[in-house]
């Protein structure tokens, strides 16, 4: 369980393992967080936040009680056992490996909409690209924040924007899905709740009636922004090392955490040089 002391300058966690800030928050899942010196910051849910790791556990910076209960528990997915996960998938061999390797990884809790946004925008790009874009949108149409940030832009506010006024983010043929995405999920064509509770086939349906929205962003959306931990996101570099790893079969105690194996198989391929 993991224990929060209030101090000075923020909140101390504790007494529990398998949170790594580099693997979680660099793995490709959000594209708001940066490194400088030990120190991770980003913004999520409208908060900024600044953490790191010390000897004694993970460092929040500025963050109160009340902040820490109502924001960052759930992002960042404290309440879920991951230890016991490894421990049911370690059933399979080469998965317990995997597992191991990648136990630092933790699934983000992340706003359902700015997934969606988001994951549209990951499309057929690379992670540096993705990230400027996504900076250049929370500038030009979020709220303002400290230390020059912005909260991400909410549909009510991009769904009467046109794809020319959205020409300054550089981001393509990307601009015109993001606001087919807004204008369907501000008139509720595209429901939250629906995509949190509804069978995975009908919620991964339902997303793919955005323009541009597949099925492997359709999962990356039900993954991170639904907290659908079954859904398995396939993109050619996770195809690639399933057919290596597994010959293209996920093991069946993997079942019931497909989502978070998935994260932990692409981080063993991407950290170990598996040739994908």
């Amino acid at each position: 369980m993991w224990n929060v002391c209030e101090r000075d300058d923020g909140l101390l966690l504790t007494g529990a393992d398998n949170f790594s800030l580099a693997d979680t928050l660099d793995c490709g899942q959000a594209f708001r967080w940066s490194e400088s010196d030990g120190v991770w910051s980003g913004v999520a849910k409208g908060h900024y936040l600044r953490l790191s790791h010390t000897d004694d556990g993970v460092m929040m910076y500025g963050v109160t009680r009340d902040e820490f209960e109502s924001v960052w528990r759930q992002y960042f997915d404290l309440e879920r056992d991951y230890g016991a996960i490894i421990d049911t998938v370690s059933g399979d061999p080469k998965l317990c490996e995997i597992a191991e390797f990648s136990a630092g990884i933790r699934i983000l809790r992340q706003d359902c909409w700015e997934a969606i946004c988001s994951f549209i925008i990951s499309a057929n790009n690379n992670i540096p690209r993705i990230k400027g874009i996504i900076s250049r949108l929370c500038e030009m149409f979020g709220e303002p924040l400290c230390d020059g940030q912005f909260t991400f832009p909410t549909a009510e506010r991009l769904h009467l924007l046109t794809v020319e006024d959205l020409a300054p983010l550089r981001s393509g043929f990307r601009a015109k899905y993001i606001v087919d995405a807004a204008q369907k999920f501000h008139a509720g064509v595209i429901d939250e709740q629906f995509l949190r509770t509804a069978p995975i086939d009908q919620a991964r349906a339902m997303l793919m009636q955005i323009n541009g929205v597949g099925p492997k962003v359709a999962d990356c959306v039900l993954l991170f922004g639904c907290g659908r931990i079954e859904s398995f996101p396939v993109d050619v570099w996770i195809r690639r090392a399933m057919a290596m790893l597994f010959d293209g079969q996920l093991p069946q105690c993997a079942l019931p955490y497909a989502g978070i194996v998935q994260q932990y198989i692409f981080h063993y391929a991407r950290m170990t040089g598996l040739k994908v």
